[in-house]
């Protein structure tokens, strides 16, 4: 079920009210209610994959349970094992089998042998990346002491199926979110106005600015080779307003949605295209993976600690694996590398990474032109990401960066659309500069009831005008 769609808007209404009208004060019952629409969510995509949801969550809460009391040091690292192996099993039957066994009769073709080898070619479970890696941190965090296990089953099954953030983040841990299932929760007016302005904006996002984009990124993209390189800047230029929109848009519908309830969900987007460095960027960009990564990767490596060699070691296998995460493809991999490279290099050229700043002088023309810069870089990453391969990533930059035509002004269609869109672009870049230091930029209580209610129908407004309801999926739903 999207977000975006008719039947969400259905959806939703209904499950708010039986939850507070029914079973207000009903805590247990409640948390029942959640899995059941959750597991409603999740089967009206596909409901065979609904399966491997509740297999990796009864690994994860036997194991959790194993551990209570379980003082052996060896059968608790056994028992954690477990836990990863299931379900990285999983993620990589589902994800990545298919990708590695076609690289290993490439490989061998290249040395004229030709083996016979067979792919399953299996349909990827929407969400699988963001729920196996959530379930896991859960038992991470309770074999190192952050946390104790829940000894209920209804509370744990919650947590790993809540349906805002089931299948694109943000992924959560367990120690902040699950112990939000197992208390009381009562109705609160300053959660559902947030929660509210929350979904409006993330809808204004996606429907509005990711999905019209999307018509001319995809149009230039999939014919790259006919264009000039002006118009394959602006492609690129698109692509990250596209992807950025319409994955923050995600994240701000999860996390209004999870307001309504009563559950508070982490942030993930702090306006990252107003980074002044890709350090800040990667601060500010989908936040529940970079921290991931941060606690259980990059720490457990060694982190900042060690050589210079160790240091750069640790960012590199951290890129890498987050380039793979995004999806197996080469291209999500040179994305990974060349993310690496460009935080490697602002470490070497600025003796060390800069200290988080939580303000910023962007009147400051060194600071701007930063900005600029980072955004520029991003973009530039962007096309790998993008790209449907290595060839086509690096045959978009050649003709990006050596067309003879670059300054050809090409129409692309529809005509007027493109018009307004870039307006829409730009009104919606303005507004969010405007509002750089709030959580939402429809936080509005600055504004007297008549101004704030203008703005709101406003943005309504341009959502029933300009919006795509329903009509193309969140680009993370295939991660």
């Amino acid at each position: 079920m999207l977000f975006n769609s008719f039947e969400f808007a259905i959806f939703l209404p209904l499950v708010f009210f039986t939850y507070w009208l029914v079973f207000n004060n009903h805590r247990r019952a409640q948390n029942i209610l959640i899995i059941c629409a959750s597991y409603l969510f999740y089967g009206w995509w596909d409901y065979r994959f609904l399966g491997l949801i509740f297999i990796s969550s009864i690994v994860d809460y036997s194991i959790g349970i194993f551990l209570l009391n379980m003082t052996n040091s060896k059968l608790r690292k056994m028992a954690v094992f477990l836990s990863i192996l299931v379900n990285l099993s999983l993620l990589g039957i589902f994800k990545y089998y298919d990708f590695f066994v076609s690289g290993f009769r490439e490989a061998f073709l290249f040395f004229g042998l030709d083996i016979n080898v067979r792919t399953l070619n299996l349909i990827l479970p929407v969400g699988i990346s963001f729920y196996t890696f959530q379930t896991m941190s859960y038992t991470i965090d309770i074999h190192k002491g952050k946390m104790k296990p829940t000894r209920s089953l209804i509370d744990f099954l919650a947590f790993v199926s809540f349906f805002p953030q089931l299948v694109a983040g943000p992924i959560e841990r367990a120690s902040s979110l699950l112990p939000q299932f197992s208390t009381n929760r009562k109705f609160n007016i300053a959660y559902l106005s947030k929660g509210m302005a929350l979904i409006l904006w993330g809808l204004f996002k996606k429907i509005v600015i990711a999905d019209n984009t999307a018509i001319y990124v995809n149009q230039i993209f999939d014919n790259y080779e006919i264009y000039s390189g002006l118009t394959l800047f602006i492609g690129a230029f698109l692509f990250s307003f596209q992807i950025y929109c319409d994955f923050s848009g995600y994240s701000d519908i999860a996390i209004g949605s999870a307001l309504l309830f009563g559950f508070e969900l982490m942030r993930n987007f702090n306006y990252p295209y107003f980074s002044v460095n890709i350090v800040d960027f990667w601060r500010r960009w989908h936040i529940s993976l970079s921290s991931w990564f941060r606690d259980y990767v990059y720490i457990p490596l060694g982190g900042g600690r060690g050589t210079a060699f160790k240091k750069n070691r640790n960012i590199l296998v951290v890129f890498v694996v987050s380039g793979i995460w995004h999806g197996a493809n080469w291209t999500f991999l040179l994305w990974g590398f060349l993310h690496a490279a460009y935080y490697q290099a602002f470490g070497l050229f600025n003796k060390g990474i800069a200290k988080r700043r939580d303000t910023v002088n962007y009147s400051n023309l060194g600071v701007l032109l930063n900005t600029i810069g980072t955004f520029l870089i991003v973009t530039l990453g962007w096309i790998f990401f993008r790209s449907e391969t290595i060839f086509d990533a690096f045959n978009y930059l050649e003709s990006l960066f050596f067309s003879d035509t670059f300054f050809k002004i090409e129409i692309l269609t529809p005509k007027s659309q493109f018009i307004y869109t870039f307006l829409l672009l730009a009104g919606f870049t303005l507004f969010e500069w405007y509002s750089r230091h709030k959580y939402c930029p429809l936080e509005l209580n600055e504004l007297s009831p008549i101004k704030r209610w203008s703005v709101y129908y406003v943005v309504f407004l341009l959502i029933i005008t300009f919006g795509y309801f329903g009509k193309n999926e969140f680009i993370y739903f295939a991660f």
